[in-house]
């Protein structure tokens, strides 16, 4: 299988879930801006809405959205246990990956992460910043995992809960939040993923300063 991930972006869940299941997979760079693949294709011909993850299962078969993509991988490797498999527990991911991915992802930080917004927008959209952080400490308060065991959902809020600093929050005032993700950033495989893509992130930072190399030459 082939991930296409921008570093340090939503598709690190991806890669973490990979890495807890001890699964081979080839790992596809996409320059967040140029939407140029490290190889020097154009990323909106494999997902037209630019975004990643993708996922390639096979040639000429992608899979999109984040929490379908971590679904499908919990499903294709169960011996790794990164999804319950009991109906009630499959719903209760099911919610808490909606959670994630609309609450969160979309509806806090991609926003407070977009230059461009109005700063009366941003002032919005931090107003309602309490609501569903106060509801994540609530879930998190005595709980080392979203659920019952680590899952995918945990890689999925790891990777939304890094981008607070770059919104200049800490999370220290969510204390439960802050030991969750403190905690999960312990896990092997979770530090191995953030520590590569995090290179990756400096690096693709330093090309946008120095001259383009070859692979995003071609790049508008």
């Amino acid at each position: 299988m082939k991930l296409y991930f921008s570093p340090l972006a939503c598709s690190l869940a991806t890669r973490i879930a990979f890495y807890e299941a001890g699964a081979d997979a080839t790992y596809v760079q996409v320059d967040s801006k140029t939407k140029k693949t490290e190889d020097g294709k154009d990323f909106l011909t494999i997902n037209s809405l630019g975004l990643v993850p993708a996922l390639e299962i096979e040639p000429g078969e992608v899979l999109t959205e984040n929490a379908a993509i971590l679904q499908f991988v919990a499903a294709r490797y169960p011996e790794a246990r990164l999804a319950p498999d009991d109906p009630s527990g499959k719903m209760r991911l099911q919610q808490i990956l909606s959670f994630i991915s609309t609450e969160l992802h979309r509806g806090l930080f991609a926003p407070l992460l977009d230059k461009t917004l109005h700063p009366e927008v941003t002032a919005y959209i931090r107003k309602r910043a309490d609501s569903r952080l106060s509801w994540l400490e609530r879930r998190l308060a005595g709980r080392e995992f979203l659920l019952d065991r680590f899952s995918v959902a945990d890689g999925y809020l790891y990777a939304v809960l890094n981008w607070a600093l770059a919104i200049g929050d800490d999370l220290k005032n969510w204390p439960s939040i802050h030991a969750y993700h403190s905690s999960i950033h312990q896990r092997p495989n979770v530090a191995r993923a953030f520590s590569e893509e995090l290179a990756l992130y400096r690096d693709e930072l330093a090309r946008r300063i120095a001259p383009a190399p070859a692979w995003t030459a071609a790049a508008p």
